[in-house]
């Protein structure tokens, strides 16, 4: 069996939300379970996701979600662009990818080229300010920019569905080869559809290995990963939770409405099962 599970410490008046996996063509959601807390379900309608809500019982909470290799696809509703702040392009950005997919010859050539001119933008890193900081939408670089996962996925997104491509993001957990059980943290791809043809996308994987010849693939770095939620701009009706970027690993809910990552475990059994279909 394959059980990708979170062990977090939790205070008696703190809350959590958490997405409860998805399916892709790799892998199909099996099971969800928690325990520690009191669960409900609420939705983000505008990206048809629900995510788990919970009330602490335990001063522990451990989640537990399985997968099965394999899946029926992509969900449909990922290709689809929420009205946010981190998925709006602005207008110099949009002209420009516009214009070098053209060059390129459109197509299969065109989402290529977009691909390779993002991964030149970047160099992998985590800043404390990133580029679209305060923006209203995601703007044009023009130099070098540093940059996670998350914001190299964002611009990429952008770039791409600007310039009429079909792209959804993806946010789960990788493990790497060498940990096999164990993850430090989540992580992000993007997956494109092209007259049907679905390609996934990890310029920051090849980025930290010193590469910038990008090309499709799940894993230029050795490992698996498990899908755990998808789309950029969360909005929460229910939580008060309006365009929150992305949803992934379990998050705290202050009273004030601040979502924060708690310290926690990442573990992974099954491992051979899911490298073997991948």
């Amino acid at each position: 069996m394959i059980e990708l599970t979170y062990r977090f410490a939790i205070s008696k008046d703190a809350r959590f939300v958490t997405p409860m996996g998805m399916t892709t063509p790799h892998v199909s959601v099996l099971g969800f379970d928690i325990e520690g807390a009191r669960v409900s379900g609420v939705a983000a309608p505008n990206c048809a996701q629900m995510l788990a809500f919970g009330v602490p019982e335990a001063s522990e909470i451990a989640l537990r979600v399985q997968f099965a290799p394999e899946g029926p696809g992509y969900p449909e509703q990922m290709f689809h662009p929420t009205d946010s702040r981190y998925t709006r392009s602005a207008a110099a950005l949009a002209g420009e990818t516009r214009s070098i997919a053209e060059a390129a010859g459109g197509g299969a050539a065109g989402l290529q080229a977009i691909v390779n001119h993002v991964a030149g933008l970047f160099e992998y890193g985590h800043p404390e300010e990133r580029f679209y900081d305060g923006q209203d939408e995601l703007p044009q670089l023009c130099s070098l920019a540093q940059g996670s996962c998350v914001d190299i996925n964002a611009y990429l997104i952008a770039a791409l569905r600007a310039a009429g491509y079909e792209a959804g993001y993806i946010y789960g957990v990788f493990v790497p080869e060498e940990k096999q059980t164990w993850a430090e943290d989540g992580h992000c791809w993007v997956v494109t559809r092209h007259y049907g043809v679905c390609q996934e996308w990890d310029i920051a994987h090849f980025l930290k290995m010193g590469m910038r010849d990008i090309r499709p693939g799940l894993n230029p770095k050795p490992g698996v990963r498990l899908p755990m939620a998808h789309s950029m701009g969360w909005t929460v009706p229910a939580l008060g939770i309006r365009d929150f970027k992305l949803m992934g690993l379990p998050l705290l809910l202050t009273e004030d409405g601040v979502l924060d990552f708690p310290d926690m475990t990442l573990s992974l059994t099954g491992y051979q099962d899911l490298a073997a279909q991948t």
